[in-house]
């Protein structure tokens, strides 16, 4: 392998596909962030297709496996709520089936008892502050987090009941 400005350069299609194959391993990738990083090869149309077929038909790429684990890793680590999520996958240009796969990992459950401790741990940090300000605050945060109002509504309005 030859270096150009400490750039690999790849003699064959085979160590190209190899590339790609510990690319997908790393982690799930969708089609787009694939064909994204093939670009870097300035490879012809069709061997970029060729690759890319290779990838799916031995299991490298899979969409739907991405988009379920891009839901789950957006969910359970960054606590980003549906809208979010949606608009994530939807950059990656999946299709509504997908998206909708991709909703069906988080358990309704956890995703109120995340709103819950969201709301909460929100209503701490903003002290003594008045009450529809806090309301206003987290509303904020919360549709920022890419929850809908319709879904943290009666969560908020029971924890300031309380309170």
């Amino acid at each position: 392998m030859s270096s150009e400005q400490g750039r690999k350069t790849y003699r064959s299609v085979d160590e190209i596909r190899k590339r790609m194959a510990d690319f997908c391993v790393y982690r799930d990738r969708s089609e787009r962030e694939v064909r994204r990083k093939l670009a870097e090869f300035q490879l012809r149309p069709e061997v970029e297709d060729e690759i890319v077929a290779f990838l799916i038909q031995h299991q490298f790429l899979d969409e739907l496996r991405f988009a379920r684990s891009y839901a789950r890793g957006k969910f359970y680590h960054n606590r980003w709520g549906k809208r979010k999520i949606i608009q994530g996958l939807r950059r990656h240009r999946l299709t509504d089936y997908y998206i909708r796969k991709a909703l069906e990992e988080i358990p309704d459950e956890d995703y109120a008892a995340t709103i819950r401790r969201l709301i909460e741990r929100k209503n701490q940090s903003l002290g003594s502050e008045p009450l529809h300000g806090k309301r206003r605050k987290i509303t904020a945060y919360l549709q920022s987090k890419g929850y809908d109002y319709d879904e943290f509504k009666n969560i908020l309005d029971e924890i300031f009941q309380t309170s």
